[in-house]
């Protein structure tokens, strides 16, 4: 075609064109020779790679039917460590082809990354005698088998190595275990053999004699005691119920040791003493100190108590948990006693479980020393090792974390009966049992002492005397935070005051932010102060403790503080005799038997916290419980009593219903009330005195009678003397000594009535000064108004703010001239917030 076309452009054309194609043909032929080879050489190596894998999976095989022929596991030593010796030797094969079967895996997995995947009917579509398969196919077929051959080395590979690990772990425990046994066999064997060579030393029986018996079985009964009395201590030391994981608690040098009762005490080796607390549990009373500036008994034992709290970590304790503890050691009759080890049994079933909530807070052996030491200074002073079931369960109770009116059923709970009420027996347990609490603070007498019938009479009065009590009447009763158990309350507020911070500036050290209690001012605007200042009774800007405030433990919203500030516009325009006529207190009074009086509030006072209350509204003259003066008078002998029961008086603390309304009534009224008394006690010793004196007349009469001199009572006892006369003579000698004791104690009053009569006198001149008459002419309220907190409807709110119309300014004067007697020198701990 081309010499046809001859030498036109179209013949030139098409002749480049069949050369280039000629030359792709060539390029192409050459590049498939190529390949053909590259094939060749390639189903070579993988068919190597093949053969090594069929290779590897007989191994694998011979390797398991070898495994399985050591099984089951040998019945004797050894058999076991044959069986250990093959583990071994085979675990160490494994170790060793496991590089080559891992790279070999790792080759057929990159050769079967290049093949494309065949769907599952390729396979049949190749079903043609070898010698007519092409190079592609005999690949394909090649990566087929690979695939395959790599699936089943691998899965036999892994089966191999979990079977041989197992039984390695078999073989290991079983070989261990018997291993100990054949070492108790051969020390029994040993202790037999033993007994055996000291049964041979025994004398015959024959020869012994009749006479040696006994010696010989006393001896026998001596030993096993000894034996016993090891046998008990081991397993009071190391037993189950041990108290030996306690022993950690302390530290040197000091030393944790148990009495016979099981009731722990702490030695220190570097002083060589003794004594019934832990040494933390000294420190954190040594802390408590710290607060005995806060003027407030309530807020003080509070701080105390939630001070004693956090230490014992039964803050992190919930009031549902320590329920099912007690459920479940099955703490249910309230009087069963507890001896020590049962209560620590209970105690580290709390803090074990507290530890996996709280790691980092919660050292077992120390929180349960620390609150076994807690419960039996409350409970048991007396170390006898001895706690009611019921004082355990109000004691932690009462320091658990949980809502507060929650607490109040609890606690209601544990004294009920099975119809869910509770008479007054039972009240009044349980209100014995809270006030020990704060008790073995010594801040008992702020909450109207130990005696609680005033307070279980109170109760029932408010449900109008109801034979039983129900939960919701307990629950109203407290929600007026009865003087008994007004602590508790303000513990849950202090608690939720710790971490709150308020907006404010203090106006008297300038702190800001306020952190804990915020005390805003009801009579000026813009008036707050700190706790730390409120606490210390610091005041600046004229105001004085007196005054109406609210008390905040969270900050306050707009609508508290527009609320605040209209009553704050209320008390400006109110006049003294509108709050003169609405006195407040800040809980429910309880009159107590003993003292007759009431415990008083120095400030108005509006609690807002998180969990608020309606609290009494109650005036003194009308409010307080009928007293039992029958029971009054047993508690009046000592005459330390006297002076401190008129020194309160004198301070301000004695209920309104008995405080005079002019100085001249005071006046009186003190000194009526000591100079009677004091008369009384003299009077009753005197004639005690004239008793016991003509008794000893008559008794030396007898013994003149008898012919003995007159003046040998006086004598001391002789060797020869009758023993008639003996024991006259001794009978006299110990009626001389309490006649003794009797004018020690006479010229002690007297002493005492002196120094009253010269504070009277003192007295008597003050309260006759001019400017004091002046300023208290005229006055017509209280001479001490209660001042509490209120949450009531109306805005009824004390004002004492006159200065030169309140009788309180006097009642300051008195107790800054007679510092003897202020409630301050007495007791740190004069007033209940």
């Amino acid at each position: 075609m081309v010499k046809a076309l001859g030498s036109s452009e179209e013949a030139v054309f098409l002749q480049q064109r069949l050369d280039d194609m000629n030359q792709r043909w060539s390029d192409l032929k050459a590049k498939s020779a190529n390949i053909r080879a590259h094939l060749e050489a390639s189903a070579e190596r993988w068919s190597r790679l093949l053969g090594l894998l069929e290779e590897l999976w007989r191994w694998i095989c011979m390797k398991d039917e070898d495994l399985a022929k050591q099984m089951p596991i040998g019945g004797d030593v050894p058999t076991l460590l044959q069986q250990q010796n093959h583990c071994t030797t085979l675990r160490s094969e494994l170790g060793e082809r496991e590089h080559l079967v891992m790279s070999t895996l790792d080759q057929a997995r990159m050769f079967l990354a290049d093949q494309p995947i065949e769907g599952p009917g390729e396979p049949r579509k190749t079903l043609q005698p070898k010698a007519d398969l092409s190079p592609e196919e005999k690949a394909r077929v090649l990566a087929r088998a690979i695939r395959k051959q790599t699936g089943e080395v691998r899965e036999r590979w892994d089966r191999l190595k979990g079977h041989v690990g197992g039984w390695h772990t078999q073989v290991e425990r079983a070989l261990e275990r018997l291993q100990e046994l054949q070492s108790s066999m051969d020390q029994l064997d040993l202790r037999l053999t033993q007994a055996e060579e000291a049964k041979v030393t025994w004398q015959p029986v024959g020869d012994l004699l009749i006479d040696s018996l006994q010696d010989h079985i006393d001896k026998t009964m001596v030993a096993v005691e000894d034996r016993l009395k090891l046998l008990q201590e081991a397993h009071r030391d190391f037993g189950p119920s041990s108290q030996h994981f306690l022993s950690t608690s302390v530290q040197l040098p000091w030393q944790r040791a148990v009495s016979q009762n099981k009731v722990p005490y702490y030695i220190n080796h570097q002083t060589q003493t003794t004594c019934w607390d832990h040494p933390k549990m000294t420190e954190l009373y040594q802390s408590l100190g710290d607060l005995n500036n806060v003027r407030f008994s309530a807020y003080r034992t509070a701080m105390k108590i939630r001070r004693l709290q956090k230490a014992l970590c039964l803050d992190l304790l919930d009031l549902n948990v320590a329920q099912n503890t007690f459920e479940q050691h099955k703490l249910t009759n309230n009087n069963q006693l507890l001896s020590v080890p049962d209560v620590i049994n209970c105690l580290t079933s709390i803090y074990d479980g507290l530890e996996q909530e709280h790691k980092d807070l919660v050292n077992v052996p120390l929180c349960v020393d620390m609150c076994l030491n807690w419960l039996l200074n409350v409970y048991d002073t007396g170390r006898s090792g001895r706690i009611r079931v019921l004082s355990m369960r109000i004691g932690l109770l009462s320091l658990s974390k949980g809502h507060l009116e929650e607490k109040y059923k609890y606690l209601f709970s544990q004294v009920a009966s099975a119809g869910d009420t509770c008479d007054q027996r039972q009240l009044g347990l349980l209100l014995h049992e809270a006030i020990q609490i704060p008790k073995q603070l010594g801040e008992v007498a702020a909450f109207g002492g130990s005696n609680i019938e005033p307070s279980v009479r109170s109760c029932f009065q408010h449900v109008t005397n109801k034979v039983e009590l129900e939960p919701r009447h307990f629950v109203d009763w407290m929600h007026l935070e009865p003087q008994s158990m007004v602590w508790l309350p303000v513990l849950h507020r202090v608690a939720a005051a710790e971490t709150a911070k308020h907006q404010a500036k203090c106006n008297i050290c300038k702190e800001c932010p306020i952190v804990g209690f915020r005390y805003r001012s009801l009579k000026h605007f813009n008036y707050d102060i700190c706790q730390s200042c409120f606490f210390s009774g610091r005041t600046a800007k004229g105001h004085k403790l007196n005054y109406p405030m609210v008390e905040y433990c969270t900050p306050t919203t707009s609508g508290e503080d527009m609320r605040d500030f209209t009553k704050v516009l209320k008390n400006k325009f109110r006049s003294k005799k509108y709050f003169a006529k609405h006195p407040r207190l800040g809980y429910l009074p309880v009159q107590t038997v003993l003292e007759g009086d009431n415990m008083e509030t120095p400030v108005t006072l509006i609690s807002m916290c998180p969990e608020q209350y309606e609290l009494a509204q109650m005036e003194r003259s009308n409010g307080s419980l009928p007293t039992d003066s029958s029971s009054a008078t047993g508690s009046m002998d000592d005459e330390h009593t006297l002076i401190l029961q008129y020194c309160q008086t004198l301070g301000g603390e004695s209920s309104p219903c008995s405080q005079p309304q002019s100085p001249a009534q005071i006046l009186q009224a003190v000194e009526r009330e000591e100079q009677g008394e004091l008369e009384r006690i003299i009077a009753r010793l005197e004639e005690e005195q004239r008793t016991l004196q003509k008794e000893y007349e008559q008794l030396k009469e007898q013994h003149g009678q008898r012919g003995a001199p007159a003046g040998s009572c006086w004598e001391s006892e002789g060797p020869s003397a009758h023993p008639d006369e003996a024991e006259l003579l001794a009978e006299a000698k110990l009626l001389r000594q309490h006649k003794g004791r009797l004018e020690s104690r006479m010229h002690i009053l007297e002493e005492h009535n002196k120094q009253l009569e010269s504070q009277l006198h003192r007295l008597r001149q003050l309260l006759h000064q001019p400017e004091v008459d002046s300023r208290v002419n005229g006055v017509s309220s209280p001479a001490v108004q209660d001042r509490g907190p209120v949450t009531d409807n109306s805005d009824e709110l004390l004002d004492s703010h006159n200065s030169s119309s309140d009788l309180a300014d006097v009642m300051e004067q008195i107790n800054n001239s007679f510092p003897a007697c202020s409630p301050s020198s007495l007791s740190s701990r004069p007033q209940v917030m």
